[in-house]
Order: C-alpha cells, then structure tokens, then sequence
C-alpha cells in the first residue's frame, strides 16, 4: 500500500489551520505543516498575504504549488503581479474562477434563514461594525459622510459610539445586527467576486444590507432585492434618504425580505452545493486529476 500524498501549508492563514478533520480528508493524503517534508510534498499551500515578502523557496521536481488567500489582491501587490503568481500552478481565493474556489458564503445558509426575521428595537436604524483602518474602498470616508447625517450606531474600533464590551464574538455580531433595520455591510477593497461575510452576515440575521464592495454583487446574492447599494446612488445624501424612505415605509421596508420566502437563485444554489466538500478536500481532487 502506498504511503499518503503529503501536502504541505507552508504558512497558516493568520496562524489558524483549515477547519478540516483528519477523517474527512482522502485517506490517501495526509495534511502537515512540517516543512521538514517539504522535499516529499506532492502540494505546497502557501497563504499568500502571510508570506514574507523576498522569501527564497526551492520548488522541488514535480510538485505542485498552490496560491491561498481570501483577502483582496489590492491589499497585497504580489499577488497581482503576474511574474510572482506564475510560481504557482493552483489558486484557492474567494474568486470563483480559481482553480479551487473558496467564497464567503456559508455553507448552512439555508438553515440559517429558516430563523424569522426578528422585530427591531426601537430607535435601532443602522449599525456598523467595522474596525479594520483598510479602505481601498472609501469605506471610511462614506461611513463618516453617513454618520454626519444619520443616528449610525458604531460597535466598530472606527467612530465607535456604542458599548461592546460583552461583545463575545460572532454571535454577540448577528444577535446586536438583528435588532436593527440596516447593517452597513462595507468591504474593505473593491473587486469582483470579493464578497465577505459583512454581506451574508445581516442577510441570515434579518437586516438589510447596505453593500459597498464587489461590483458583481448580483452574482453572489441569494435572491432578488435582498440589499442597497450604496454605489447606485449619486451622493451619501442621498443613500441617507433613501435609507430613511425605506425604515419610515413599513410597505417598502417589508419588501427587501421577499426574497427569503422565495427560492434561492440558482446561481446561489451552485455556491452552496460547492461549499458542501471542503475547498482542501477539493485540493485533493484536483492533485489526483494533476497527478
């Protein structure tokens, strides 16, 4: 019987390892960060964004380099030069054209809309929860434009003017987001297919995003108006306009939750039948169809 196929992550995502067991990978490959193995490796991971820039790696015979990554490639300019990306034989980014596509989108969604959207606290209009400095996108300066003319309740490091000391992690997020009519759901670069979970967040805890990011947003949404776009709208005035002709008009208001009444679209439904196989588990595939 032949040994497991060694792939090897050379360096972690932001020091966390996949949130893949032992069980579900082939049993004829096995995971390690061991760079020890680097020469027996059949697949090297490299997670683009954490890599030291200049790093000197020797590519051994046959071996198969993969590109890892799910932060915009504006953030990192390695990543969108075609000379560095070309050491690289596979891609597994949030892009869907890459070789093993890794998207955003939760592979329960449908689970988790079957909870109804829940009644908004008084006086709860727009949130944010943004506190990354990155703004490729403008977001800082949009959010500050939007902040001078609405009641914008900050639980973000950036203008932050509410309280999130129990804040005890992602739940403490989509419980807080629930209670309010709209989530500024603002991404960090602005790029195609670059869509996080500040968009599927308020989508599944029942209030309307408010999106600046990916210009194919449309692509990646489960269903018909679902969200605002701030990009549709000629100035911050008068996306706050309409943000308040939307929470004063329970009709139209109401409107931007039919979609989770109706089936998903189709597009949508591919997205989470790909999230169902883990995107290493695809890797493994896709080395046994190389190799």
């Amino acid at each position: 019987m032949q040994p497991p196929r060694k792939i090897l992550i050379y360096n972690t995502m932001w020091g966390e390892l996949p949130d893949i067991s032992a069980e579900d990978i082939p049993e004829n490959y096995v995971i390690t960060t061991d760079r020890s193995l680097m020469n027996k490796a059949v697949a090297v991971v490299f997670h683009l964004p954490s890599l030291k820039p200049g790093i000197s790696i020797g590519k051994h015979n046959g071996q198969i380099w993969v590109a890892w990554s799910m932060e915009c490639e504006s953030h990192y300019p390695n990543m969108s030069d075609p000379s560095f990306m070309s050491r690289f034989d596979l891609s597994m980014t949030y892009r869907l054209d890459s070789d093993i596509p890794f998207p955003y989108v939760p592979s329960d969604f449908s689970e988790l809309l079957k909870h109804p959207v829940a009644e908004k606290t008084e006086g709860n209009i727009v949130n944010s929860f943004i506190s990354s400095t990155y703004n490729k996108s403008g977001r800082i300066g949009l959010l500050m434009e939007l902040m001078s003319i609405l009641d914008i309740h900050s639980y973000g490091k950036l203008f932050q003017n509410m309280n999130s000391n129990s804040d005890n992690g992602h739940r403490f997020k989509l419980d807080t987001i629930a209670t309010y009519k709209f989530t500024l759901a603002f991404e960090n670069a602005i790029a195609t297919d670059y869509v996080t979970e500040k968009f599927y967040d308020p989508l599944i805890a029942g209030s309307i995003p408010v999106y600046l990011g990916a210009p194919n947003l449309e692509d990646l949404a489960p269903g018909d108006n679902c969200f605002i776009n701030a990009s549709d709208w000629a100035s911050p005035q008068h996306l706050a306009r309409y943000i308040m002709e939307v929470a004063e008009d329970e009709a139209l208001y109401r409107s931007y939750f039919e979609w989770r009444e109706k089936p998903l679209r189709q597009n949508f439904k591919r997205l989470l039948e790909l999230q169902k196989v883990h995107p290493f588990v695809r890797l493994c595939h896709k080395i046994d169809a190389m190799l």
